[in-house]
């Protein structure tokens, strides 16, 4: 027991002086960001920048393209850069292979230490992938709650009489906050630097990538080419995303039971059971019974 406690303690302190090296030998210039990161990421940022700066040889480029298409629809593309996802894969990685491989060296030895570094290190490294898709899935679900009354206020403004622009521009002032309105606001700015209005919307939806944005975004740019009456098939949009909106409350309010089973079945049940169980155990072990 105390040689397996020194080697963990030998085996922590050579961790620390690892990473102490390889903060000092990197350099500082590829964590500029254009905005704030994540606060998990800004909590260890020094060690993630060092792990991106040794972990960027092997960042192919297919993959770069990959992590930097996730990074867009997550809002993160000028907060984070592919190689920062990577540093914190490989710092995840390593804390989890050390951790793991502590625990097991002191529960059952060296051997199954190893394994025990190998799946460690596997499940840590896919962490951070794994928080980026559940990034993304959070912001489009925002997207959908907030466009039915973008879609609203933007055809109660064009049916006021306002064109387009200004419609979007109502909507990005006065519409919920969230990640719909942000792009809104960058639409704008983007018409305001010379950008072709359909051209700006053409690329929020690119960046999205959602299916209903999509479809907005078509009628807005049909609309502008055609110079159709845009204020029912806007009102037409608001009905459809709002029945849908419903459609998708009902699905997670039928799927809540299914999932509230592995808890009950391995919490609640196995606790009832035995404060069932307790008493009668008890009658039962009493010799006069």
């Amino acid at each position: 027991m105390l040689m397996t406690a020194l080697l963990a303690g030998v085996a922590v302190a050579a961790f620390a002086a690892l990473l102490y090296f390889l903060v000092a030998d990197s350099p500082s210039g590829p964590g500029q960001t254009v905005e704030a990161p994540p606060r998990a990421f800004r909590l260890a940022w020094r060690l993630i920048v060092a792990a991106a700066y040794y972990g960027r040889p092997w960042l192919s480029w297919q993959r770069r393209r990959r992590i930097e298409a996730m990074l867009v629809q997550a809002g993160l593309r000028h907060a984070l850069a592919p190689a920062h996802i990577v540093g914190a894969q490989l710092l995840c990685a390593g804390g989890a292979a050390a951790g793991t491989a502590l625990v097991a060296a002191a529960a059952a030895g060296m051997p199954a230490a190893l394994a025990a570094m190998a799946s460690g290190a596997a499940t840590g490294a896919l962490y951070p992938r794994l928080w980026l898709r559940d990034r993304i899935r959070r912001r489009k679900a925002a997207i959908l709650r907030a466009l039915p009354f973008v879609l609203d206020m933007t055809t109660l403004c064009v049916e006021a009489g306002l064109h387009v622009g200004a419609a979007l521009q109502q909507a990005a002032q006065k519409g919920p906050a969230g990640p719909l309105r942000d792009e809104l606001r960058r639409v704008l700015g983007d018409v305001r630097t010379g950008v072709p209005r359909a051209q700006a919307l053409r690329d929020m939806a690119e960046r999205l990538d959602i299916a209903e944005v999509r479809a907005w975004v078509g009628t807005l740019a049909q609309a502008d080419t055609l110079g159709m009456n845009l204020a029912p098939i806007l009102r037409a949009q608001s009905d459809q995303r709002r029945t849908e909106r419903f459609l998708r409350a009902e699905q997670l309010a039928m799927e809540a039971p299914v999932k509230m089973l592995l808890p009950l079945i391995a919490c609640i049940f196995p606790c009832s059971f035995v404060v069932i169980a307790f008493p009668i155990v008890v009658k039962l072990m009493d010799p006069g019974w």
